[in-house]
């Protein structure tokens, strides 16, 4: 590795916690655990507006309407997702992404970069 590339790897790491301190990423994959949850929280930050159920569930299909629904009510427990109910007939229901979900965006980007660059490597899907 060249000194340039040395640098800004080193910059990009942050100092390791000690070995007894607890790993700040069991917490992290506790938020993002199962299957869905990345993409659900990727399109809302993609969408960055209000969304409907129905219109969500399209747009990561082809999620079951039972996980996509327990996926979000644990988002907004976590304070990631906002939901909205309108008092109408038939209810309507809407579903944005807080500033606290934004704040993914940068680590969500770069894991979807990652994985076009190195999906042919991983023999993924």
């Amino acid at each position: 590795m060249t000194t340039a590339a040395l640098s800004t790897a080193e910059k990009n790491l942050t100092a390791l916690p000690a070995a007894d301190a607890p790993c700040p990423m069991v917490g992290f994959v506790n938020l993002v655990a199962g299957k869905w949850a990345i993409p659900i929280l990727y399109r809302l930050i993609m969408i960055d507006g209000p969304v409907r159920f129905s219109e969500l569930q399209r747009a990561v299909a082809p999620i079951a309407q039972k996980e996509l629904t327990r996926q979000l009510r644990q988002f907004e427990q976590r304070g990631l997702v906002t939901r909205q109910v309108f008092p109408e007939v038939p209810p309507r229901v809407e579903y944005r992404i807080t500033a606290l979900g934004t704040s993914l965006r940068p680590t969500l980007d770069s894991l979807a970069e990652w994985m076009r660059a190195h999906a042919p490597q991983l023999n993924a899907d």
